[in-house]
């Protein structure tokens, strides 16, 4: 060591400077790493709108083709009740029926209508079992009434008998 002032007072002028660069140096990586976060964030945010939107226009319509499904029903119902394969009455219930289904159709609706299909309980509801035969246990046998799924969503479940387990 040496008695220079000069000397002893640059000593610790060298070490702020030293000092000062590290800590911008870690605000510097701080920023960077809040940036990355930053960026995450929003493409998540990005994404989750996106996915938001699609699930909108996917199911805009639920409501409606819900209310609807009664009307499905009654023009099951009549085809059901009409005897003659030729008469008019029937022919406008069927016209009827496939313009509305078709409608409902480019809309995303699909019929349930299971029958001799594994029961699911995820779009069948069991109403009672029963025995049929040449029907395996666990197999649909009659459905009551059909259920409708709007783009993968059930909107009712289909009701059903099921072959019961000997």
């Amino acid at each position: 060591m040496t008695n220079d002032p000069m000397q002893d007072s640059n000593e610790p002028a060298a070490l702020e400077p030293v000092d000062e660069l590290e800590a911008l140096r870690a605000r510097i990586e701080q920023l960077e790493a809040q940036k990355l976060i930053d960026l995450a964030d929003l493409e998540n945010r990005r994404k989750r709108l996106e996915r938001d939107i699609d699930n909108a226009r996917k199911f805009a319509n639920e409501r409606l083709l819900g209310s609807l499904l009664p009307v499905f029903d009654s023009l099951d119902a009549g085809l059901a009740t009409v005897a003659e394969a030729d008469s008019p009455l029937r022919q406008g219930l069927e016209l009827t029926r496939q313009q509305l289904l078709k409608v409902a159709g480019e809309n995303g609706m699909e019929i349930v209508d299971p029958v001799g299909e594994t029961f699911n309980p995820d779009f069948h509801q069991a109403i009672s079992q029963g025995e049929a035969e040449g029907v395996a246990p666990g197999h649909v046998i009659n459905v009551f009434q059909k259920g409708y799924v709007l783009n993968g969503r059930l909107l009712r479940p289909a009701l059903v008998i099921v072959a019961s387990h000997e």
